[in-house]
């Protein structure tokens, strides 16, 4: 069966207004780290949902009452097996121009908070599970959705997945990538820097030590040193290790010499560099300045709110040649026709969970443009999900195999 003859049959079986009927469902359940419950109703929609198609499904257990949610089509045990990955959290929905969990429609759009990001793509996932469930066509290997949780905050769904033993020989994550594809992205790292200085008033500031004064020498020593060297570390799949000064505060009024200054800021590193190294640079240029300024104090902390329970938000990297790579960029190149996108701009990933700790061949693509989501008008567009389902079908049917 060609790949003409593959796609229209698994449309037969699937239509467009399937898949933005479900997306809409999921949207209009908020399931953002705000939300009682978090992602619990989105689950347990899926649940009703699975049921109701007579699919294979099992929760997984991630903390207290919360769980993944995995679906699978057996297939007959002889080819490569396939997880399409998809989280099931959002970001809150801050200041949306448009009704956050409303999923109204306008222009061959679907509006609301996950839409995007990613809901939508979700939804394509499912319907390529069932596509092959209902159309008859019976792959090689196995295929799985898998319904994670948390991905916006610290990963523990991606996490309980592969602390559970979960294995699959590859894996999609469905991030919307505007038709391109990821075989990469950088390990992410969130630090805090405590500068602890001498209160005194401000009109004898010599009697204190002033704490945001010591911050501006950590800052440039900083700038001088490190910013420098990380755009030599160049990768083809990531780009160059960077980062970025996100937020400082310090101080009382201005009439009070300030004793404490705050830095967070964010690192972005490449399989070049571990992280044990990355901390170590950090600490080093705190240990020189409070060698050569005794009145130097600081501390280095990594920011607990961007840590996950037992592992680190560490780089993505598949090979170029591997069999998944090639079959998407197979299946995006039949699909759009156009010549597949490879991107090294991508932001952290649960790619990295199922790539790094998991030892899983994964690639980043899914319906819908980066560009939109958490932004104050998300949406996607139907024509974006039904092609997104053609993607990972095709993908499927190549990867796992077609059985005879």
């Amino acid at each position: 069966m060609n790949e003409q003859e593959l796609t229209s049959e698994l449309s037969r079986h699937v239509s467009k207004e399937e898949i933005v009927a479900l997306t809409r469902e999921l949207v209009a359940i908020p399931s953002h780290w705000e939300t009682p419950g978090q992602e619990k109703a989105v689950v347990h929609a899926l649940e009703n949902f699975f049921k109701q198609q007579k699919m294979d499904y099992e929760l997984q257990l991630v903390e207290g009452d919360r769980n993944n949610i995995i679906a699978r089509v057996p297939g007959k045990g002889k080819g490569r097996s396939l997880a399409l990955n998809g989280h099931l959290d959002t970001v809150p929905p801050y200041d949306m121009t448009v009704e956050p969990f409303g999923a109204f429609m306008e222009d061959g759009k679907v509006y609301g908070r996950g839409t995007n990001d990613m809901k939508g793509p979700v939804a394509a996932m499912i319907y390529t599970l069932l596509a092959f469930k209902r159309s008859g066509l019976q792959l090689e290997g196995d295929l799985y959705f898998t319904g994670v949780l948390a991905e916006e905050t610290t990963s523990d769904g991606s996490e309980a997945l592969i602390e559970s033993g979960f294995e699959v020989d590859g894996a999609l994550v469905g991030e919307p990538s505007n038709r391109e594809y990821a075989i990469g992205h950088r390990g992410l790292e969130w630090l805090e820097f405590e500068i602890t200085g001498k209160t005194a008033h401000g009109g004898i500031p010599e009697a204190g030590v002033n704490a945001i004064g010591k911050a501006a020498k950590f800052i440039t020593r900083v700038e001088e040193t490190i910013i420098p060297r990380l755009k030599e570390l160049q990768h083809p799949y990531m780009g160059p290790s960077v980062m970025n000064f996100g937020l400082i505060n310090g101080g009382q009024q201005p009439s009070t010499v300030a004793d404490r200054c705050i830095i967070q800021l964010d690192r972005r590193y490449t399989p070049q560099e571990k992280l044990a190294d990355v901390l170590k640079e950090y600490q080093d240029i705190i240990d020189d300045l409070a060698l050569e300024d005794p009145d130097f104090k600081a501390v280095m902390r990594r920011m607990e709110s961007n840590l996950m329970k037992k592992y680190d938000h560490v780089p993505m990297e598949t090979p170029p040649d591997d069999p998944l790579v090639e079959d998407v960029k197979s299946a995006l190149q039949y699909i759009t026709k156009e010549p597949p996108r490879l991107t090294t701009r991508r932001g952290w990933t649960d790619a990295a969970i199922l790539n790094f700790y998991g030892n899983i061949a994964t690639v980043v693509y899914g319906p819908g443009n980066i560009s939109r989501s958490h932004s104050p008008d998300e949406y996607i567009t139907v024509d974006e999900l039904f092609e997104g389902f053609l993607v990972y079908a095709l993908v499927a049917a190549k990867y796992c195999g077609l059985a005879s």
